[in-house]
């Protein structure tokens, strides 16, 4: 890697500590690179199952899934700030690979980092990889930390 290979960085998150290591990688390049970040979390679609519940429910189930995108994208940006790297949240909605892939295509990002949860066999069919989604069909260069 050579020094201002990348200028603009999306971390995705998830809040998770799987995805700690991705935000300490992507943080790593970013300053290496003096380099932009750009912290993303996804609010998954309210299933199904859940709006059926009830209105109220279902929003109040998006309304905790806000906050731990507020929370998850936050601790990004109080890790980067500490190494002096510049940081932006961003909160989206949808598919979460699918929005991950469409905000680094329409802000042409140079790397996008996430972390994998390495599940295999039948629990990755079942649950599906968000990590293998970006990879199979992002446009940019990807980076998988474990």
């Amino acid at each position: 890697m050579t020094e201002d290979q990348f200028k603009k960085i999306l971390i995705a998150t998830d809040g998770s500590d799987n995805s700690k290591n991705a935000v300490n990688s992507g943080i790593e390049i970013a300053k290496i690179n003096n380099a932009d970040v750009y912290a993303v979390y996804v609010i998954p679609p309210v299933s199904a199952p859940a709006a059926q519940r009830g209105r109220s429910w279902a929003e109040s189930i998006r309304q905790d899934l806000t906050e731990d995108g507020k929370k998850a994208t936050k601790d990004v940006e109080d890790a980067a700030k500490e190494t002096g790297v510049n940081v932006e949240t961003i909160l989206l909605e949808g598919n979460p690979s699918e929005e991950i892939i469409n905000f680094a295509e329409k802000n042409d990002m140079d790397l996008i980092v996430l972390g994998s949860l390495g599940k295999s066999g039948i629990e990755k069919f079942l649950i599906g990889s968000v990590a293998e989604k970006v990879v199979m069909n992002a446009n940019k260069q990807v980076l998988i930390v474990p």
